[in-house]
């Protein structure tokens, strides 16, 4: 078992949640515009004789021959801190909604429909 990470950016930030929940990343492909634009047109990336080819020819082996393993499940401030702060809102304090923001006109005021027993 393991992760790809597809379209690789580069940021680490697929390897640190990897790292974190211990499994091994099998291969990283990068986000690159000849992988995007053979993709599109449904073209094989990874033949042997492209310059892709060890790269998935490498993916193949990993998959292969790699161990089962199981992750380590995180909690979602575990998860949120492996990211960068501007990329999910750290420093952000949330407010609820209010039945203004939620609906289109005004919020009618409208008297219970609950049939009420005295003396119960």
């Amino acid at each position: 078992a393991g992760m790809v990470i597809n379209k690789d950016d580069h940021t680490g930030e697929a390897q640190a949640f990897a790292a974190k929940v211990g499994i091994p990343v099998l291969a990283a492909i990068p986000a690159d515009d000849d992988i995007r634009k053979k993709s599109a047109n449904y073209e094989i990336i990874g033949t042997p004789d492209s310059v892709w080819g060890p790269l998935f020819a490498e993916l193949g082996l990993q998959v292969a021959e790699a161990p089962p393993v199981r992750p380590t499940p995180l909690t979602q401030d575990e998860l949120l801190g492996l990211f960068k702060g501007e990329a999910v809102g750290r420093g952000v304090t949330l407010v609820p909604a209010t039945m203004e923001d939620m609906c289109a006109t005004a919020v009618l005021a409208k008297p219970s429909l609950e049939v009420v027993y005295e003396g119960s």
